[in-house]
Order: structure tokens, then C-alpha cells, then sequence
């Protein structure tokens, strides 16, 4: 395993090193939060989950929201994949020497998902999407979530093949078809958010299989990264309607110069048939929250923050540190 750090997160490292969340002088909490889709567990790739594992240890990550605990069946089909097997949350969490909650109702926000934690974990909400987590004497909400990703929108703008699903021309017609995909999900997601209220700090970790609204925007056209200006609907109605904020984009605000591109490093930029996306978030509210410092996970600069090689998942992970 090789691990390497840009300048800018160093300190965050040593940091990570020694003890990754305390309640300080001035009674504020730190912690690192995490969104990791892990590849069916490792065992699509053929991978146990010692490099996971390093991808986590490398962030000094405290709250994992782990998507993709389970493998792919062998026929896996862009409108029809359902997960099998065993989740590796178990196993994970014993690797780290951490707790560890799966996340087991069948809905449309979850697709094989846990939350692997530092801290002993509470009473899961309701739909199953989040848990009560004390922190510092704290309570601490980690919610965690999977949509789909059929039929996606950035394939079908671009004329990229991805199942039965037809291609798009405009701006509304992308919106309209992300919230006709995500939204019944996203309706499970602010029923349980309701269970939160008066916590603390609540954070939401998810593969959203859907591009972010800070990022397709007519800056992003011009530098040539996006094909047009989107208004994606999902993560805009994370911050409007359940009052998050996307930690990642209030450390790096300029979408040009900061694509933090997740999805993928399977394939190159220029791959015709494929779009890079930030499609992994880490969101977060609490009273006077700061982003101390935040990054993208994969296995190579300059395309993460934190590089860790080998690399096990066909998604870069994301991370934020936080202090409330």
C-alpha cells in the first residue's frame, strides 16, 4: 500500500494520526465524516477489504457512510441490479476496530448501504436511513443513502448509451427526468430527517448517481467541463428543503478550478463513452459548523487529495473535517 497527501491536507493527516475528534477548550466537537461507495464490496474487483480499510485509516475518518456493501449479481442490468450476497460492513468495522450498523430495509434510498463508526452506535430512523450516534456527549446524526442511477442524466445528454433509457436535449428535460428517478427516495430521506431535529449535528453521506447543481453551471460549460447548465434537483434539495450544506464545496467553491471528479477513475476524461462527475457527497448542518479541512480519496494526483494505491472501488470517496 502506498499512501500520499497533497500539502494542504499534511496537517490534517498528522492530525488524523494522533486523535481525529475531541471535544476542545472551547467545547467545540471535531470529527471527519466520509461517503465511500466501496464497489460490491470489494468482490466485484476480487479485492478483500484490507485497501478499503487503508482508503478509510488514510482520512483519519470517524463516520463512514458506506454504499455498495454487497456484490453485483453476475447479470447486472442498467434498469435492474439487484445487490446479493453478504455485506462486508462487518468486516470492515472489525478492520478498523470500529462499530458498525447495516442498513437492511429494502426502498429506493438504499442499495446495499451501512455506517461503519468510531462511536457506538444508536437507534436506527425509521426507513432505515440513518442512525443516532453520541459523540462528545453529543448527538450526532449520520444519515446514508444509494439512489439510482437509471436512468442518468448526464449519459443521456451526452447520447451515451445506458440501458432502455432515451436521450435528452434540455436542461428541464434532465431535471424533470433526475426528479421522476430520485425524488420517491429523496421523500423516504426528509420523513426520516424529521427524527433528527434537535440533534446536535447531523450529517448525510450518499452516492447520489446524480451530478450536483454547484457544479453543471454555465462556468463549468465555458471551461468545457459540462455539456450544459443543470439545476440537478437532488442535491439542491438536500440543502433547500433539509437545510445541509455540501461540505466539499465549502472548502473548494470554484467548480472550474475543483471538479472533484468521483466517478470514475475507471476510465480516462476524454473516454467518449463515459462522463466524469461528482456524483459522492458528504453534507452536514449543526450550529456554527466549520470545514476545517475536505478532499477527494483516490488513487492519484491530481485527481484526489489523498492518494492511496492500490485503489479498490470504481468511485473516488469524499471526505470533510468538520468542527461544531
Amino acid at each position: 500500500m502506498k499512501l500520499g497527501l497533497n500539502a494542504a491536507l499534511l496537517g490534517l493527516a498528522m492530525t488524523a494520526a494522533a486523535v481525529t475528534s475531541a471535544s476542545s477548550a472551547d467545547n467545540k466537537t471535531e470529527l471527519t465524516v466520509m461517503s465511500f461507495n466501496i464497489w460490491g464490496g470489494g468482490t466485484n474487483a476480487g479485492k478483500g477489504v484490507e485497501e478499503t480499510a487503508a482508503a478509510i485509516r488514510a482520512t483519519g475518518a470517524d463516520i463512514i457512510g458506506i454504499q455498495e456493501t454487497k456484490p453485483e449479481p453476475e447479470v447486472c442490468e442498467a434498469d435492474a441490479c439487484p445487490a446479493v450476497g453478504e455485506s462486508v460492513a462487518a468486516k470492515l468495522a472489525q478492520a478498523l476496530g470500529f462499530h458498525f450498523y447495516d442498513q437492511t430495509k429494502e426502498n429506493p434510498a438504499l442499495w446495499a448501504n451501512a455506517i461503519i463508526s468510531r462511536y457506538p452506535i444508536g437507534k436506527a430512523t425509521a426507513n432505515d436511513l440513518g442512525v443516532e450516534i453520541t459523540v462528545d456527549e453529543r448527538k450526532v446524526y449520520a444519515f446514508n443513502i444509494h439512489l439510482t442511477d437509471f436512468p442518468y442524466q448526464p449519459y443521456q445528454l451526452l447520447n451515451i448509451e445506458y440501458g432502455p433509457a432515451p436521450y435528452l436535449k434540455t436542461e428541464a428535460e434532465a431535471v424533470d427526468a433526475a426528479v421522476k428517478a430520485r425524488g420517491p427516495a429523496l421523500d423516504l430521506v426528509m420523513k426520516d430527517l424529521r427524527e433528527a431535529e434537535g440533534a446536535d449535528a447531523v450529517f448525510l453521506f450518499g452516492d447520489f448517481n446524480e451530478p450536483s447543481h454547484l457544479d453543471w453551471t454555465e462556468a463549468s460549460v465555458k471551461a468545457g467541463h459540462q455539456p450544459i447548465a443543470v439545476q440537478y434537483p437532488s442535491a439542491l434539495r438536500i440543502e433547500q428543503e433539509g437545510g445541509f450544506t455540501d461540505l466539499f464545496r465549502i472548502a473548494f467553491p470554484d467548480e472550474v478550478a475543483k471538479p472533484a471528479y468521483t466517478w470514475t477513475p475507471t476510465s480516462e476524461v476524454s473516454d467518449p463513452e463515459d462522463h466524469h462527475d461528482r456524483i459522492d457527497y458528504t453534507f452536514g448542518k449543526a450550529k456554527d459548523i466549520k470545514v476545517i479541512a475536505a478532499g477527494i480519496v483516490g488513487e492519484k494526483s491530481p485527481d484526489a487529495d489523498v492518494v492511496v494505491t492500490p485503489w479498490p472501488s470504481d468511485h473516488r470517496s469524499t471526505f470533510a473535517k468538520v468542527e461544531f
